[in-house]
C-alpha cells in the first residue's frame, strides 16, 4: 500500500528542473555550451506541461471520489 498518492504534476516538474539542472551542469563543467535563454522554452513548456498533468491527475482522483478512501 502506498504512503501517499501519486501526483503526475509533480513527478512532470521534476523531471523538467532535474533535466535543466543537468544542463546547466553540463555547461558549468565544459562539456556543452547551454546559452542562457535555451531553457526558458524548455521550464515554460515543462510546467504547462506539469500543470495540465496535475489538474487531469485530480480529474481522475475527483472522478473515483465517493468509492475511494483515502489511507
Amino acid at each position: 500500500m502506498p504512503r501517499h498518492e501519486f501526483q503526475p504534476g509533480r513527478l512532470v516538474a521534476g523531471v523538467v528542473v532535474t533535466t535543466a539542472g543537468v544542463l546547466y551542469a553540463g555547461d558549468a563543467r565544459g562539456a556543452w555550451e547551454t546559452p542562457w535563454f535555451a531553457l526558458l522554452p524548455l521550464m515554460v513548456g515543462g510546467l504547462c506541461l506539469a500543470a495540465l498533468a496535475g489538474m487531469v491527475g485530480r480529474g481522475v482522483r475527483r472522478r473515483r471520489g465517493a468509492g475511494h478512501r483515502r489511507s
